[in-house]
């Protein structure tokens, strides 16, 4: 029997759902991972037997266990009030508007709370009756239904820090550590032994977890799918673009083998695939194929599958169902720009017409851990069921189990982040392990012509998509958390206006701007959009840009940085207006396919087409939705968040004809310019990471905007910025600089105050009765004001801008000062410029892996 994997599909049709009798009680939240009846139809492997359930209906099941003890005491994701919805919208669009504009926004506003909006809003609160969360399902939609290629435009990178014991950081030593104790996270979510994420006290959702490992996302004709085989127990190891495999869990879930004979197996993975030429490897470097077009993807899976039981269809099941990636790659990137670009999408180095870089070594539909040759390490995922947050805990949990696990060859009694741990398998029965392969098996794909075409164009395409990006990366040393909380200021709201000033010095303008919030507190949160561009962020950009004094530019500051936080605050409480509005032009959307499937017109919604009409080349996995991209995902920094964009509503304008000729209108409020204002995210940001990360981001949103994702440490600011070639590198340098300057400004006004990050010995100092004539107090006593009051003396009365000239080591700003770019603005009004874009049975899984057995070339073990 195949392997029988879990399917994550399209629910009911509204129309089904509505029409059900209200159940007496909702079904409770899932405590773990629920079963699921079987329901047959197709997939695109015909290897694996596919089990289906909806993503947003779930049945309960009894277990023990930690990790989802609190799911059934977390709160349902809530529908906020629609009328407090449109007044947060029209609030975020206003200081995107011309004052024309927002008043035929609020014309379509006022006419969507007048006719559809409540029809629509009611049949949503109906619709999410008995439902996880109301959002879930279209937000799985938004990004299965995403056909262009997900490198780039979907899955973001995190890049771990380097091993701290520099002896192992070297290739196979780093990559067998972090797979050792990526299994040991694998055992204890499936053993349920996985303490819950807390937020101050709070549980949050720990459902995305179930979703980690084992999964594939697969293309199919109908749009994407998520896959799953919950009982995996082998990885791919990935090198020279070449695919090995071989077995690393029991049945129990516990390891069967030790970190020395997983460095072996590697090692020897290693040695087989350097015996191919690389230039001969890449002709068939199948994990290019993931990189396509969906839709392409789809066809060139069914070339593979066609022969059910064939070998390419053995090898394709192999990797689907494999608990995760392990890409293993030849190069050594030198610097940070070129280790984040390895992570995100590889890179591509042409020699004599054949691709040679780390691009063709991966397979972006999975989970994947890529060690570089020198034993840089970082982390890629498929975006769709998992958020930063959830993916950031796993990094953050295996980086420090590695320096944990050597930290025990030391001392045995060195603490574990593990309540249980597998038994040493070095001291088990063999026969215990049950029916496992423990040597690698080299995956022999049958190269007929079609697939040897196809990995060609399909390197072309990708190689196409790498040259038109570029990453800059600043890893700010000069402060941090620390220094902004000293100032009085929220962390993240304090870079977030770094943001928006830098964006303003360069171009004079704001821009629409989007960081997720994590929702996580709710059953199945995902994120909420942060609208970080308001009334009092544009104010601050434009009084700190022109040649005010200091202390007008910090109370500016500090209004922006309160304002932001506020929205930030309501947004994790769900209470943001995105995610509402989003849902209610699905529901619409997805009223109007059903009717027009129902006359035999028009495709339904859980075709490539929905929610979005067209799709541009660009999405990323970060942002809101987009004018070019009909979703875009984002990953948060203090709690990670992940946000998805919605879809495009420009070609959706007017009407749309049901097959009987009647006409289904658009409400006003998605055809109006705003909706496409709001959906074009030029500035996408997300601020995820701790210590156990280097660097973490994604691709830009938009063909003229930026993606940049930002770790914010104790005493240094790590950015990573990514654009089609937008000036990305001055934007960083612009970006610095701002940061220095607004030191320097911070200094000035804030002379007389103490930092709130004393010793306990300066405490002491201060607060200490002064003696007098004792020896100790000799001297002149050096406070720092003393060259304030010697250039009062010299010069008079100066203003706290002027003093900060003399008393600053920062250069000014960008090379061009200060200028007062909002009389700029006013001059140009003035003139009329616009300022205006299932489970297996025991007896068939020992069938499948009795099949697996003769899967592949068997290698021989080296000596290590």
């Amino acid at each position: 029997m195949p392997t029988q994997v879990r399917i994550f599909t399209m629910p009911r049709s509204l129309g089904e759902t509505l029409a059900e009798p209200k159940s007496a009680e909702p079904p409770a939240a899932p405590r773990s991972i629920p079963e699921y009846p079987e329901i047959p139809r197709p997939t695109t492997n015909p290897g694996l037997k596919a089990r289906q359930y909806s993503m947003s209906a779930f049945d309960d099941k009894n277990g023990g266990g930690v990790t989802f003890a609190q799911q059934e005491k977390l709160p349902k994701l809530p529908i906020p009030n629609l009328e407090k919805t449109c007044e947060r919208y029209l609030t975020a669009l206003k200081p995107l508007q011309s004052n024309r504009e927002h008043s035929d926004t609020r014309h379509a506003v006022h006419e969507f709370l007048r006719g559809e909006g409540p029809e629509l809003n009611e049949k949503l609160k109906k619709y999410a009756e008995g439902r996880t969360s109301y959002i879930e399902q279209f937000w799985y939609d938004s990004y299965l239904n995403f056909d262009n290629p997900v490198v780039l435009n979907l899955n973001p990178f995190f890049l771990l820090e380097d091993d701290p014991t520099p002896a192992r950081n070297n290739q196979v030593t780093r990559a067998a550590s972090l797979v050792v104790s990526a299994l040991e996270f694998v055992r204890a979510v499936r053993k349920e032994e996985l303490p819950p994420d807390t937020v101050k006290g709070v549980p949050l959702d720990m459902y995305q977890y179930s979703r980690l490992f084992g999964t594939a996302r697969v293309p199919t004709d109908a749009g994407c799918q998520i896959e799953q085989d919950p009982d995996s127990k082998h990885i791919i190891v990935m090198c020279h673009g070449q695919f090995y495999w071989f077995d690393v869990l029991d049945d129990n879930s516990d390891l069967i083998m030790t970190e020395k004979d997983i460095a072996i197996n590697l090692q020897t993975v290693v040695d087989d695939a350097t015996q191919t030429p690389i230039q001969e490897a890449a002709k068939g470097a199948l994990g290019v194929l993931s990189t396509e077009n969906r839709k392409v993807w789809s066809g060139l899976r069914d070339v593979l599958t066609r022969e059910q039981g064939s070998n390419n269809a053995d090898c394709l099941s192999i990797v689907d169902t494999a608990l995760f990636v392990v890409c293993l790659d030849y190069t050594e990137p030198a610097t940070a720009p070129a280790l984040c670009q390895n992570m995100l999408c590889g890179s591509s180095e042409i020699e004599k017409g054949v691709q040679i870089g780390t691009c063709t070594n991966r397979w972006y539909d999975k989970l994947q851990i890529i060690v570089c040759k020198n034993g840089s390490a970082g982390i890629n995922f498929e975006h769709t069921g998992v958020d930063g947050h959830t993916v950031l805990r796993f990094a953050s949990d295996i980086y420090t189990d590695t320096i944990l696990r050597f930290a025990r060859t030391i001392n045995g009694g060195a603490p574990t982040l593990w309540a249980s741990t597998s038994p040493d398998p070095s001291k088990r029965d063999p026969e215990s392990f049950g029916d496992v392969n423990t040597t690698p098996y080299k995956l022999e794909w049958d190269m007929i012509p079609e697939l040897s075409i196809a990995v060609r164009f399909a390197e072309t395409r990708l190689a196409d998509l790498i040259e038109q990006n570029e990453f800059h990366c600043l890893d700010f040393s000069p402060y941090g958390k620390n220094f902004i909380t000293s100032m009085g200021f929220s962390p993240d709201a304090f870079v977030q206006m770094a943001f928006q000033a830098a964006y303003y010095g360069l171009y004079g303008r704001v821009e629409c701007t989007y960081e997720p919030a994590m929702t996580k507190m709710y059953l199945h949160g995902r994120t909420e959009a942060i609208r970080t561009v308001s009334d009092e962020s544009v104010n601050f950009v434009q009084t700190f840009w022109a040649d005010n004094p200091a202390e007008q530019k910090v109370e500016a500051l500090r209004k922006a940085c309160q304002r932001h936080s506020t929205t930030t605050r309501d947004c994790a409480k769900a209470q943001g207006c995105d995610r509402h509005l989003y849902a209610l032009f699905c529901l619409w959307q997805r009223m109007v396919d059903e009717d027009n499937s129902s006359l035999g017109g028009g495709m339904s919604s859980n075709g490539y087409s929905s929610p979005v009409d067209g799709f541009s080349d660009q999405g990323s996995p970060v942002g809101s939705p987009g004018k070019d991209s009909p979703l875009t995902a984002v990953v948060d920094g203090d709690n990670q968040r992940i946000s998805r964009e919605r879809g495009d509503s420009t070609t959706s304008r007017g009407s749309r004809e049901n097959g009987n000729g009647n006409s289904h209108h658009l409400p006003l409020i998605f055809a109006d310019s705003g909706w496409d204002k709001l959906n074009t995210t030029i500035l996408s940001t997300s601020n995820c990471g701790n210590p156990s990360l280097r660097q973490f981001g994604f691709g830009p949103v938009s063909g003229d905007g930026f993606g940049i994702g930002y770790i914010i440490k104790d005493d240094g600011i790590s950015i990573c910025v990514s654009s089609r070639h937008r000036q990305t590198k001055r934007f960083v340098d612009t970006l610095e600089s701002y940061l220095l300057e607004i030191r320097r400004i911070l200094r000035i006004t804030g002379r007389t105050n103490v930092s709130s990050k004393q010793t306990r010995a300066r405490e002491i100092d201060s607060s200490r009765p002064k003696a007098v004539n004792r020896l100790k107090l000799r001297g002149r006593l050096i406070t720092g004001n003393e060259v304030i009051k010697a250039q009062k003396s010299l010069n008079g009365s100066v203003s706290p801008t002027e003093e900060s000239l003399t008393m600053s080591e920062d250069d000014e700003l960008g090379g061009y000062g200060f200028f007062d770019a909002g009389m700029l603005l006013q001059a140009l009004k003035a003139r009329g410029e616009s300022l205006d874009n299932g489970e297996t049975k025991p007896s068939e899984r020992a069938a499948v892996q009795a099949r697996r057995r003769d899967v592949g070339k068997k290698l021989r073990l080296i000596d290590y």
